[in-house]
């Protein structure tokens, strides 16, 4: 299994909107960078996701699973872009900052610490354990 990161801005799409479409889950539209693209090429069903809102709050608040594999971006005829769908799994009881994040010496090569631009990222399994731990939760 591998871990991402799926940056949205909350005012566009926030955890409550990826909650309330449940099991089935909702196309991860509208990226338009290649390196996120081609993250989302390399996804499997079942790898697991932080869900990040980016803007004003700059926080991970929840996990979600990749419920279908990448696929035509519906918001596009254009056939260079691709999406997968994903399902929330949980929301975080304390979500965790991008600050914390920067502060932690064990997240220092986090791509979300480097690059906090990118909207679709790899997480490391030792990165994810971090993030859960720094959260209260285990993995």
């Amino acid at each position: 299994m591998a871990y991402w990161l799926f940056k949205s801005e909350p005012g566009t799409w926030g955890w409550n909107d990826q909650l309330a479409k449940g099991a089935a889950g909702e196309e991860w539209d509208g990226v338009r960078n290649y390196q996120a693209r081609n993250n989302m090429r390399a996804m499997k069903l079942g790898d697991l996701g932080f869900f990040y809102h980016s803007v004003n709050e700059k926080r991970i608040v929840g996990i979600v699973e990749v419920c279908r594999e990448a696929h035509a971006d519906s918001t596009t005829d254009d056939p260079r872009w691709e999406c997968v769908d994903i399902k929330a799994v949980r929301g975080l009881e304390n979500p965790v900052s991008l600050e914390m994040c920067k502060d932690d010496s064990r997240l220092k090569d986090m791509v979300l610490v480097n690059n906090s631009r990118l909207s679709v990222q790899p997480v490391t399994a030792a990165e994810w354990a971090v993030v859960l731990e720094l959260a209260g939760e285990t993995a």
